[in-house]
């Protein structure tokens, strides 16, 4: 067995184990951990962490690797291929490491980990920096991140999964279930009256963010309503103690900024449907999420808590300063008596997660709803998620790239992603079978450092 060295504070974890073409790809993995003692494999699975590369087979029978469920493993139960068996160049995709390194060495970000994915399999898997630079704590492969509005997506498919059940139509209006908002209020253009809305906000303008909510980052009449009743603060998880539902009461009270179905308008509306997924199923909402879609995925990180246990995994949350570096934010998030991080269950921007955990959520849509035989969504319902229902450029739950206008950047038509706050980000491109993922914790950033990751990544492929 040869191994590769650890190199610096980057490094790549690329699996690699020989095939048996006499054998299915389940079994072969069965097979293969059923040789290996329980010592053996733990210590099998720390050496690749800690080292790299581990090579058993030659070279031209070498294909891909499942190592499922094995505490600490880099890619939890995603099988894993030499980027060239899947048409992706290795050595250019070191121009990912190349450039994050730089962002890094500047002191402009604490660190990242980039993934990236082709045909079901983990080509790239790399960590590059610190999750906590005042301590000295490197990325890891299971460090946690606050993925702030990558929740958003997840919260769409929790709200489609109860549209597959027949609880509503796309078109039913959300006052059914959450009678405050039967009768709004909308603000005129200028702001300089209130009217009695004339449509009712659907389920389908909650997804598509349309339906008249915002944020109240502004200065007019309807942000300095929303900073007066703290409805930013709360999803923010800066009030504590605040309840979902009396975050509702308080926003349905608060005129809209624009007619449903108008416009779109960014805001707590994917919030709403968290408690809308909590009315519809008579459950948490966390307790929806976790039974019905984190257990089945084995998206064993994934929460709006963090334990006493896993806070060695937390990474530390920065924002530029004004020298061109970073400067640490204090946390967020309630602490409890038994030490745990608690947050705000908001479906817009409360989840915290780990890049594996967010890739087996990735593969579960980009298969069509179903991973390792668990199928969340049916096939249509995804293509329907990611259609562009509002001026062509937004679906139920993403942004989705279409062929209205050329395009400007390295990606496919029908590509669909989000981002979160901390600057985050994920995109699935259904026509290259394609995923790219990259986390890190810097708020309010303006670098180009998404967009560059895309382009090395397209950049990368070679059939």
């Amino acid at each position: 067995m040869h191994q590769r060295h650890c190199r610096g504070r980057s490094r790549a974890y690329p699996i690699k184990i020989k095939k048996d073409d006499n054998l299915s790809h389940h079994t072969q993995k069965e097979h293969r951990l059923k040789k290996l003692s329980s010592a053996s494999l733990l210590l099998f699975c720390l050496t690749l962490l800690a080292c790299g590369t581990v090579n058993l087979g030659t070279e031209q029978d070498i294909q891909t690797a499942t190592l499922k469920n094995v505490d600490g493993a880099a890619v939890q139960g995603l099988p894993t291929a030499i980027p060239e068996a899947v048409g992706v160049s290795t050595k250019r995709l070191k121009r990912i490491r190349s450039l994050l390194q730089g962002y890094v060495n500047s002191g402009q970000l604490p660190g990242f980990l980039t993934v990236v994915a082709r045909q079901g399999k983990i080509v790239h898997f790399e960590t590059i920096g610190m999750q906590d630079v005042e301590n000295n704590k490197p990325v890891e492969p299971d460090t946690i991140f606050r993925i702030y509005s990558m929740s958003k997506p997840i919260t769409s498919v929790a709200v489609m999964m109860l549209y597959e059940e027949g609880h509503f139509q796309l078109g039913t209006p959300v006052s059914k279930f959450i009678p405050e908002f039967e009768n709004m209020k909308v603000y005129n253009e200028d702001q300089t009256e209130v009217l009695d809305a004339k449509k009712k906000i659907t389920i389908k303008h909650l997804l598509m963010h349309t339906a008249g909510f915002t944020y109240g980052w502004g200065k007019k009449p309807v942000d300095e309503r929303y900073k007066e009743l703290k409805i930013f603060d709360t999803v923010m998880d800066l009030t504590p103690s605040e309840k979902l539902a009396n975050m509702v009461e308080k926003l349905s009270t608060i005129p809209l900024v624009h007619e449903p179905g108008e416009k779109w308008t960014y805001g707590v509306s994917t919030d709403v449907l968290g408690y809308f997924v909590e009315v519809v199923s008579g459950m948490p909402f966390e307790e929806f999420l976790q039974t019905r879609l984190f257990g089945p995925l084995g998206m064993v990180d994934t929460g709006f808590s963090v334990p006493r246990e896993k806070q060695d995994r937390f990474a530390a949350l920065y924002r530029p300063n004004k020298k061109n570096g970073m400067e640490r934010i204090e946390d967020r998030g309630t602490r409890l008596a038994n030490g745990e991080i608690n947050f705000f269950p908001s479906g817009g921007g409360g989840l915290a997660s780990t890049a594996a955990d967010y890739m087996r959520f990735s593969q579960m849509l980009l298969n069509g709803g179903e991973l390792d035989g668990v199928r969340i969504l049916g096939k249509k319902t995804v293509e329907l998620m990611r259609y562009p229902h509002h001026d062509n450029w937004f679906g139920l739950g993403f942004a989705v790239v279409t062929d209205e206008e050329p395009p400007n950047i390295l990606e496919s038509v029908g590509n669909f992603s989000w981002g979160g706050a901390a600057a985050t980000t994920f995109w699935i491109d259904p026509e290259e079978e394609l995923i790219g993922l990259l986390m890190t914790q810097l708020l309010n950033n303006r670098y180009p450092f998404q967009q560059q990751f895309k382009v090395l990544t397209y950049q990368a492929l070679t059939e």
